[in-house]
């Protein structure tokens, strides 16, 4: 090993953002690359999952889960090689996945880890349609959204990691499936490429409630919500009797200073007769292997495709993430930081 390669990239939160994050509120921090000790194990990085859910784990705000660290590495998922090992249960060579942060190398115990099998499905895969975003679409819809045959399925933010998921599964449980998202291309690609029955413009709309109306004639049975704000207040008013709402992202509110003034919807959910539920994936931990394995079959048959936006470098993470709030990714987004030393398939 030479004495670059001896150096471990680290990105770390430097600071709380103000509104969305910027630059200057990573630091890239090179240390040398850490040594196991008895019981642990040595993992090289291959892909690092960016997710919407890390910009309010920047917040020192009352959250679902505790604020990340100021000083300290960025939380997030990766998926990686194990390059040593001090642990009979883990053997070097193998494919894992776990919540180990931005950096090119990490010393776990095993704890929180996950084998990745490359024979199933590209490793890539275990940050996206076979990780969280997929388990997520899967439990908010079938758990919360509770979708019936012949129901219309609304979703926003619909060519990401979860309402690409989101839409397809609605599609394979035989509903009717609208996407809102972001641009031509975008529309295109859920109506083209993953039979969405219609799909939305939303910068290209002055009026997105009529779209809404003229794509949902029969009113909307599950509204599956990815991002919160004016797109979430116009679907209000087309809620057909007993819809179901999924609360399960508000990103187009996570790094505004504050939120955008909305409808009051208590009236909108009474006229309804409708519910509205938030929810977390892992609520369903339990569960995850054998939805994994439901995933992975539609995967394998056709039933299930997915999109990859991937940046190459881990020091181009930050300005990726920032992309990524900002809705400039297409598909799920991954940082792509090493190639594989096990001469195996990664891509």
């Amino acid at each position: 090993m030479t004495q670059n390669e001896a150096i471990n990239t680290r990105i770390l939160l430097a600071a709380r953002p103000i509104g969305y994050p910027k630059i200057s509120d990573f630091e890239i921090d090179k240390t040398l690359i850490p040594t196991p000790g008895p019981g642990e194990l040595l993992v090289r990085t291959l892909y690092l999952s960016l997710d919407p859910y890390m910009r309010h784990r920047m917040a020192d705000a009352r959250s679902y889960a505790p604020p990340a660290p100021l000083g300290e590495v960025m939380i997030g998922a990766i998926v990686g090689e194990v390059v040593a090992s001090h642990n009979p249960d883990w053997r070097v060579g193998e494919f894992v996945e776990g919540r180990l942060g931005w950096q090119q190398y990490a010393i776990s115990d095993g704890t929180g880890m996950a084998r990745v099998d490359p024979s199933v499905a590209p490793i890539s895969t275990a940050l996206g349609v076979l990780g969280m975003p997929g388990l997520t679409a899967y439990f908010g819809l079938l758990e919360i959204g509770r979708p019936v045959p012949g129901e219309t399925v609304l979703v926003s933010a619909a060519s990401g990691a979860v309402g690409a998921a989101v839409g397809q599964i609605a599609r394979i449980t035989g509903c009717r499936v609208v996407g809102i998202a972001g641009g031509t291309r975008k529309v295109a690609y859920i109506t083209g490429d993953l039979g969405f029955d219609a799909g939305i413009d939303y910068k290209a709309e002055d009026d997105l409630g009529a779209e809404i109306a003229a794509a949902c004639p029969e009113g909307i049975d599950v509204y599956f919500d990815n991002v919160g704000g004016t797109i979430t207040d116009a679907t209000l008013d087309y809620l057909a009797r007993g819809a179901r709402i999924v609360i399960c992202g508000t990103i187009s509110q996570s790094s505004l200073a504050a939120p955008e003034l909305g409808p009051r919807i208590q009236g909108k959910l009474m006229t309804a007769w409708a519910s509205m539920q938030a929810f977390n994936v892992f609520q369903f931990t339990a569960r995850h292997e054998i939805a994994r394995a439901r995933l992975a079959g539609w995967l394998g048959d056709g039933r299930l495709k997915y999109r990859e936006d991937v940046v190459d470098g881990i020091e181009n993470a930050p300005g990726a993430f920032i992309g990524l709030l900002r809705g400039e990714n297409f598909g799920k987004r991954i940082v792509k930081v090493a190639e594989s030393t096990a001469n195996r398939a990664t891509a």
